[in-house]
């Protein structure tokens, strides 16, 4: 009989525990939860205390019936899942599914998985707390029921197979609203003047800026015709130091956002990375909202600091977590060994430990110290100065190790090089002064990292929601990570050097995005709706109280069956309300004019593939009335901006391009996306080509390309059986036959096989198939 059996959530953290444990200890993981509620059904009881219905699934049986035998052969029971309400949870089911029983079970926690974290969580072992249970399930079920009622909603009024979240929903409004703000933004425009000196010497040039813009070209004008009979004197020297501190430790949210700007990672991949990270026992839990430091950490910081770096580049600090809802671990994300700045692992693995160890060492270091001097410059009796900033670096302190990065330019700090040695009342000759039209900034778009940094600002979700509910809204295709190409602009530049003034007009792109989050149609539509119908459920303070209520519950605080009651008599009826509402169009349906050929009303709207634009209405008493026609829109297109004269080009679709080979070239729009139709094939057309625009010559070459990607693609055909193919994947040969595909074995060449050869492969792998299922019945 095994003594003692430690239950974990994921074989990786399994396998790493197991090197800490004697031969009295067996190891198994639940891979996860076990159980949960109902796929496509409501599963909560709300007649009965909102209790939850829930059931294994039929991939966990077999791993719940060897658990369940595991524990019976065990004298006691550890459930070693995370040390949060999700993992809190798991523990609670495992318990409930096992039939475990309380004299036989422990409940054991850490943040790390290292030697001395397991033995110390061994010693002092807790039973299950069922108030961490509480949070998650309030969590679960709430969740269940506002997806469950207002989704139905969705599909009649918008569109099928959508479906709504609570948080979901709140993180699309904030990317709707930020693009509306884009698209209703006026750029206002004012001149940066700046001017180059010649100092005494004759030949060292001083850069410098006015302290003020110019408001308009007359203004600048005036100002530059004013600046051509006056002295330039240097009328005041001020040099100060300035220290600038490190950041603290990672948290969930700033490591996301770090990762992203440095690494170039996605929110659910920084998570991802960092769980191994955890279960390979190189760092501490990764779910946290804390930015506390143990002392053993600490302490290994300083000696790692001081070793390495010398006793002046050490600094104790103790950061304090001001985040009111933290909740999760009780320690920042630091790595376990502060002497290991490097481990071994994938370059992904490597890179995000290297970031999570250098962000820990720096903010234990002393803060980097910096001289900053400004040179004032007098134009004659003005008002106006143009003044000079530099920066000598005098002690680099934590910048030595490392530098925090910014999600916007705006938020950068001005790098500000070294000044040439000057004096007090110098006179300077002017080079020349040039005011430049400069414009201001629109709001930028979200990045995956600063929409975590925006959620957490306002307390929309915590650390173990952010990746999750990222990922959902880009899955359900209310909003896709995309770029804009940005427009040009022009501007203008007036320059006086010596007694000349002279204007120039240039131009620049503005306005371009590489990787930001843009709602779809799709994801307008129901933002809108549901901000029609459902304002107080999208409110921000509404779903950051909610959040506040879950670590109410949390903490022993609030019934959370209490909770989900108030929810539920607030929500409900609004819900019948709006299901009840009739309305004569369809929800984000638009009229853009008039179709000045039929006279009939061109509309917009979401259809059941994506947006579409619709010349005429269905008539169900006139059976004789013409149908209305259909076009799909074109991508970059949307409902909200397209324009009368945009929407009946779409209509031109499908059209005739020419002939090739005796048959006709199509070009047209399907669900798909836009395409040529040629001798019953359809090849895509690439986002660089417009379907309305493409020529004869571009679509044989896409034809062209078709062809040979195509030959390349078959390997081997059989004239007696045309559907047994031996074709070219992205993981190597294969066999196809009658749409399905088999594995050719290991060590065959797939250019020699016969056909008969062929169908064996075919045959085996069906009898297979068979034998698996069987088992499974059985």
């Amino acid at each position: 009989m095994q003594k003692k059996l430690v239950i974990v959530e994921s074989p990786a953290k399994a396998k790493t525990i197991e090197k800490f444990l004697g031969k009295d200890y067996a190891v198994m993981s639940s891979y996860g939860h076990i159980r949960d509620l109902k796929t496509k059904e409501f599963s909560v009881d709300v007649e009965n205390g909102y209790a939850p219905q829930y059931v294994i699934p039929a991939d966990k049986r077999k791993l719940v019936s060897e658990l369940k035998k595991a524990s019976k052969d065990a004298q006691t029971v550890l459930l070693a899942s995370d040390e949060d309400r999700e993992g809190e949870a798991i523990a609670w089911h495992l318990s409930e599914v096992l039939e475990l029983q309380s004299k036989d079970t422990q409940r054991i926690v850490f943040h790390e998985i290292t030697k001395n974290a397991i033995l110390h969580a061994l010693e002092t072992p807790r039973s299950i707390d069922i108030n961490l249970v509480n949070a998650q399930q309030a969590r679960r079920v709430l969740d269940r029921i506002v997806g469950f009622e207002v989704s139905p909603i969705l599909w009649r009024k918008v569109k099928p197979a959508l479906s709504a979240g609570r948080v979901q929903s709140v993180a699309v409004r904030l990317i709707v609203e930020r693009e509306r703000e884009i698209q209703q933004f006026v750029a206002e425009a004012a001149y940066r003047v700046t001017a180059t000196f010649l100092l005494p010497d004759g030949k060292t040039l001083l850069k410098t800026e006015l302290n003020r813009r110019l408001k308009d070209l007359a203004e600048v004008k005036k100002f530059l015709s004013s600046c051509r009979a006056v002295d330039f004197v240097i009328d005041d020297i001020t040099t100060k130091p300035v220290k600038k501190s490190p950041a603290p430790p990672f948290t969930t949210s700033t490591l996301q956002q770090e990762a992203a700007r440095k690494l170039g990672f996605s929110v659910s991949q920084t998570m991802i990375v960092a769980q191994r990270l955890y279960e390979s026992g190189y760092i501490t839990y990764m779910r946290t909202d804390s930015v506390n430091l143990s002392d053993l950490a600490l302490g290994t910081a300083k000696e790692a600091i001081t070793q390495t770096y010398g006793a002046n580049y050490y600094r104790f600090r103790k950061f304090q977590t001001k985040s009111k809802g933290a909740q999760e671990a009780h320690e920042a994300i630091r790595p376990t060994e502060m002497h290991h700045p490097s481990v071994s692992g994938n370059v992904q693995e490597k890179k995000l430990y290297d970031l999570i160890y250098k962000r820990t060492i720096a903010c234990q270091m002393a803060d980097a110290e910096l001289e900053r001097t400004t040179i004032s410059i007098g134009i004659g009796q003005k008002k106006e100065k143009f003044t000079a900033t530099g920066e000598v670096l005098q002690f680099d302190g934590f910048l030595h190790v490392y530098m925090e990065s910014y999600d916007d330019d705006a938020e950068k700090e001005q790098e500000n090089g070294l000044l040439p040695p000057v004096r007090l009342n110098d006179r300077l000759s002017m080079e020349d002064i040039i005011a430049t039209e400069r414009f201001t900034q629109r709001p930028p778009r979200y990045t995956e990292a600063s929409l975590v940094r925006r959620m957490e600002e306002l307390g929309i979700g915590r650390p173990s929601t952010y990746a999750p509910t990222i990922q959902t809204i880009q899955n359900r295709e209310y909003v896709i990570r995309g770029d804009k190409p940005g427009e040009e602009r022009a501007y203008t530049t007036v320059t006086l050097k010596g007694e000349a003034i002279t204007s120039e007009e240039k131009k620049e792109m503005v306005g371009v995005d590489r990787n930001k989050l843009l709602p779809t149609d799709t994801g307008v539509v129901v933002n809108d709706f549901l901000m029609e119908y459902f304002p107080d459920v999208l409110d921000y303070h509404f779903t950051a109280n909610v959040e506040k209520e879950f670590d109410a519950i949390a903490e022993g605080q609030l019934t959370w069956t209490k909770a989900l009651d108030d929810f539920y008599k607030f929500f409900h009826p609004i819900v019948e309300a709006t299901s009840s509402v009739k309305t004569e169009h369809k929800v984000g349906e638009r009229q853009v004019g008039i179709d000045p050929q039929s006279g009939e009303p061109v509309y917009v709207k979401i259809g059941r593939y994506g947006p579409i634009a619709q010349i005429g209405q269905s008539n169900q008493d006139d059976k004789t009335a013409a149908k209305p026609r259909f076009a799909s829109l074109l991508k970059g297109q949307s409902i909200e901006t397209i324009t009368l004269e945009e929407t009946l080009k779409l209509f031109a679709l499908p059209r005739v391009i020419g002939e090739f080979e005796g048959e006709e070239m199509v070009a047209g729009i399907g669900r798909f996306g836009p395409y040529v139709r040629h001798n019953g094939k359809f090849i895509s057309i690439p986002k660089s080509i417009n379907p309305l625009t493409i020529t004869e010559e571009e679509s044989l070459q896409l034809i062209e390309e078709k062809r040979n990607k195509e030959a390349q693609r078959c390997i081997k055909q059989f004239k007696e059986e045309p559907e047994m193919e031996i074709l070219n994947g992205r993981f190597g040969a294969y066999l196809s036959f009658q749409k399905v595909n088999y594995r050719i074995p290991k060590g065959v060449d797939p250019a020699t096989l016969t056909l008969e050869e062929c169908k064996k492969i075919v045959e085996n792998t069906a009898v297979k198939t068979v034998k698996k299922r069987t088992r499974k019945k059985v």
